[in-house]
């Protein structure tokens, strides 16, 4: 297959079939040779935000992906997808009819990579743990629906306030991960790159001047559960630029390059494919978005809101920027998942400066509306700039709005994301789980990921619940589009673009396809050298 892109067919639907095992003979054909894997996503460890592995405080792909090589969770999602399977449990399953009780049973001598046993007290700890920190950073909304955790000796038993059929998947995420109460204290994060956990691999990073410079992934001899490891050794390397990166896999100095590749690169490997280098794409549930702070004076009103959505152009912005890499988004909801509808283009259409001309006059607001759009300068990949200059640009040319721009590093956007400084930035989402449910909750639910006052009564309240009390996902279709229209009606936020994922490797590596998920979670174990099964 050498030079050949790959396409891998998109699941549609909520709950994938699983379409193979996970991996083959355990530690797989590539000898003692570590695989290299190039990024250009930073790890920095700042005075503002000094754990950036703890899994109470980490809410970002780039940082979940570390994390689910080392820390070991109940359950994991299998390759292809599918419903949750037990990793650190030999078996989990509701214990009503209601779902309103969950019971996992632990695998019988699980240990920390240390030693330490693992108990069920260890999981409680671990979940409570997330809990009482309650980081505005983290993803402890996940588990906001937990009422209390008990344990009778190697079962631990959720008990949750209401029906949450997602349930299980919120366990196969990091922030349920099993960790060592010895190394992490119970109020309180835990500083630098340490991380002890019972997942297929150990973690080492080499760091300077608070940067993560690289990462080595070992394999875990005390590993106990579901993963098959094609390969004993992972390091991941971190390139400034998105063409050191590129420089460095062809000169095979690195084996394997995923985030964060350009569009042009995407599009002149596809064009003039480089030899012993093959290019896979994999079907993506990325999105992109704007968000607001509704009580910033210059978006409080909706119209300014209504009217930003009307003039944005995103297959203006996508042939301008992304190309084929990405397709427009008109619901907060993406294509391919169960309940996507296509509610903004319903309302506003697509680059429609005379309804947001309206929108602004009816509301008696002076234009045109000054506006910063800030966004981040090295989170997302060299072509975040031009998709903001672009968005500037639609914005400006309408007469409508006068907006200026600002981009800064991740380590200082996301603190003051969290502290409600932006009045209008773009962020994207990767799901934590293929479910409607996690691309409506994050952004709605209380404590919202947007940092933001915004609150629907009826989404809150009622929609979210009703649709978790259904066991069959596909029967909540029609809450999930009452969901969508709350969005597009209100625009607390508005989605720009669904991205699909590129994953290049040396033709020596096999496993690349089932390495990265439509979720944009990497499993580093499906890597291997040589031929598969050898």
């Amino acid at each position: 297959m050498n030079r050949k892109t790959l396409v891998l067919s998109a699941v549609v639907g909520l709950l994938a079939p699983v379409l193979a095992g996970c991996g083959g003979s355990d530690g797989g054909s590539g000898g003692g040779d570590a695989i290299v894997v190039g990024t250009t996503d930073p790890f920095v460890a700042t005075k503002e935000a000094p754990a950036p592995v703890d899994p109470a405080y980490t809410y970002d792909t780039n940082t979940w992906n570390l994390l689910k090589q080392t820390i070991q969770t109940l359950l994991y999602i299998p390759r292809g997808g599918g419903e949750p399977l037990p990793d650190a449990a030999t078996q989990c399953g509701f214990t009503d009819t209601g779902s309103e009780s969950y019971r996992c049973t632990l695998r019988s001598g699980l240990t920390f990579s240390n030693g330490d046993p693992i108990t069920a007290e260890d999981v409680k700890y671990s979940i409570e743990r997330v809990s009482n920190i309650n980081d505005p950073n983290g993803a402890v909304g996940l588990l906001a629906n937990i009422d209390r955790i008990e344990t009778s000796g190697n079962e631990v038993i959720f008990h949750l306030k209401t029906a949450d059929a997602t349930f299980p998947y919120k366990l196969s995420t990091p922030i349920a991960g099993i960790i060592d109460p010895k190394v992490y204290a119970p109020k309180k994060l835990l500083d630098g790159f340490t991380i002890e956990g019972s997942g297929p691999y150990t973690f080492k990073a080499e760091v300077k001047d608070g940067k993560m410079m690289k990462a080595v992934y070992t394999k875990n001899p005390k590993y106990k559960g579901a993963l098959k490891l094609q390969n004993s050794k992972v390091e991941i390397r971190y390139f400034p630029t998105a063409e050191a990166m590129a420089a460095a896999l062809e000169k095979g100095d690195i084996d394997v390059m995923n985030r964060s590749m350009t569009p042009e690169q995407i599009q002149n490997m596809q064009a003039k494919p480089e030899e012993h280098v093959n290019l896979t794409e994999i079907p993506g549930q990325e999105i992109r978005y704007l968000a607001f702070n509704t009580n910033a004076p210059v978006v409080k009103d909706k119209a300014v809101r209504q009217a930003i959505a009307s003039v944005v152009n995103r297959g203006d912005l996508i042939k301008k920027v992304y190309g084929p890499m990405a397709d427009p988004l008109y619901s907060v909801i993406p294509s391919g998942i169960t309940g996507h509808t296509n509610s903004f283009f319903n309302e506003y259409g697509d680059g429609n400066k005379t309804e947001a001309a309206k929108f602004l006059s009816e509301a008696n607001i002076p234009t045109p509306v000054k506006i910063t759009l800030n966004y981040t300068t090295d989170h997302y990949g060299a072509a975040t700039k031009k998709e903001f200059e672009t968005l500037r640009d639609q914005l400006n040319s309408s007469g409508l709005f006068d907006v200026d721009l600002k981009g800064e590093p991740w380590a200082t956007f996301l603190p003051k994301k969290n502290e409600g400084k932006f009045p209008v930035f773009g962020l994207g989402w990767f799901p934590d789980f293929p479910d409607p449910d996690n691309y409506i909750a994050p952004f709605l639910d209380k404590d919202n990921i947007l940092s933001s006052p915004y609150a629907n009564k009826r989404a809150i309240d009622t929609l979210i619940p009703e649709s978790r009390r259904e066991a069959d996902r596909s029967a909540a279709s029609n809450t999930f589009a009452e969901l969508q229209n709350i969005v597009s009606s209100d625009v607390p936020m508005l989605p720009l673009w669904q991205g699909k994922q590129y994953i290049a490797a040396r033709d020596d590596i096999f496993g690349v396809e089932w390495a990265l998920d439509s979720g944009a979670n990497l499993h580093l174990w499906e890597l291997g050298r040589g031929t598969a099964g050898s």
